[in-house]
This record gives C-alpha cells, structure tokens and sequence, in this order.
C-alpha cells in the first residue's frame, strides 16, 4: 500500500516477487497469531530469565483463559512439596489444552514465513527495492515532513501513488529489518534442539523464558502493525490496493 499526498505521481505496480512474499508471508502470519494465542492459552504468563513455570513468580500474567486463575507463588517451592492440582490441565478447556496442534501449526507456518522471508531479503537486496523505495533520503529527514505525513495518514481521503512517504519508510524498514528477525529468532531460542547447537542464542536473549517475553511483545507490535495497515488499506481504497498487491497494477 502506498499512500501520498499527490495525485500526480504515476503509480508504479508492485514486483511479482513482491506480491508472492507479501501473501505468503501475510497467511503465515494470521496462522502464526492463531496458533500462538492457543499456545499462550495454556500458560498465559510470561518471565525473565532461564526458567519459569507454575512454581516461579510470573513478570506478568495474562487473564485469557481458565489457566489464569491460580493461587500464584511468593517464593520457589520444590515440586514434590507441592499439594493439589498445579498441572495447566486441570485449570483450562480441553479444546484450548490440547495445543499439540497449535504448536505444530505454529512451527510450520514459522517456517514458511522464515524461507520466504530470507527469499524477500535476497530480493529486495538484489533488485535495489529497499534501497530505491524504503531506505529515506537525507532531504526527507525533517520533522515538518513528517508531522504532513502524519496528518495525511490521518485525513479521510488518502491517495494510491508510486512512492512511500518517511512514515510508512520508517514503519516498513522497523518491521522488515527488526521485529521480523526479532520474533525469529527469539523463536528460535525457545527450542531446545536449537540452543543446544547454537547457545549464544540463550546469551543474547538472557534465555529462554526472557526470549519468550520477549517474542510475545514482538508478535504484539506486528499484530498491531497489520491492523493499521489494513486500516490505511481499507481508507485509502480497499478493492484498489488489494487488487494491486494481487493480481492488478
């Protein structure tokens, strides 16, 4: 999607390799988002550092399912003092417990999302696209064009043209170069089988639970990065941008 102020500006089609990414990626997403909130499901709080679990106190907790409801710890208690029933399974719906296939989704979608993306990277890189239209010009860092841009974005008649403007250049280059490879990775630090091979993962990350943290408020960011664009979209005019992205100009 691009928006402008000007009417004037040709409109330049999207690259086909642009538009393959941009679905597959986008699909691999909403399965992504799916999936995890069933996983969050399960045990909707989240930590810092190596471990945690029901008998670790939580950074925070999050009050979606069932698994919410618990009487919480003051301290560690080793498991075997432990009386009652402190097993996620007993504190939630089966349907929502049962997150083998979230988990499965999950892992496969990552991976779509991850080859794809790595071919997006290879691409844009090599056909100059980042470069040409996202990375911002020196003339264009200046605080009265983006207050204009701003304001654009907020005006209810928005117009398709060929260029990008320094917000969305910032906004696409923030997701494209760091949280993408951020909830990758941190995605990545959460498997055993990977940061057994590759341990400064755990090191960067401050490990696995932090990692998780971490890949939690990622997610959020581009769940609420799609919902604006799919605002921006809809405003802008939501027949027009979606058949440019698919299969028009």
């Amino acid at each position: 999607m691009n928006l402008s102020q000007s009417t004037k500006t040709e409109v330049v089609p999207h690259k086909p390799w642009v538009k393959g990414a941009h679905f597959i990626i986008t699909l691999s997403f909403l399965a992504l988002t799916v999936s995890g909130f069933v996983i969050l499901m399960s045990h909707p709080r989240l930590y810092w550092g190596k471990a945690g679990n029901d008998l670790t106190p939580a950074l925070f907790e999050l009050p979606i399912s069932r698994n919410y409801h618990h009487g919480g710890w003051d301290k560690s208690i080793p498991f075997k003092h432990v009386t009652g029933r402190q097993v996620t399974a007993a504190r939630t719906y089966d349907i929502f417990n049962e997150n083998g296939w979230g988990r499965s989704t999950h892992f496969l979608a990552a991976w779509f999302m991850v080859l794809t993306g790595i071919i997006y990277f290879i691409a844009g890189f090599y056909s100059g696209h980042f470069w040409r239209n996202l990375v911002p010009r020196r003339r264009e860092f200046s605080l009265k064009l983006l207050c204009r841009d701003v304001a654009a974005h907020l005006r209810r008649h928005m117009h398709y043209t060929g260029k990008y403007g320094l917000l969305q250049k910032i906004t696409y280059l923030s997701v494209i170069f760091l949280l993408f490879p951020l909830v990758i990775l941190t995605g990545f630090t959460m498997s055993p089988a990977i940061t057994a091979s590759y341990p400064f993962l755990l090191k960067i990350f401050f490990g696995h639970q932090s990692a998780r943290t971490i890949h939690f408020f990622a997610a959020v960011l581009l769940l609420l990065f799609l919902l604006v664009h799919v605002v921006m979209v809809a405003r802008s005019g939501f027949k027009r941008n979606i058949w440019a992205i698919t299969f028009g100009r």
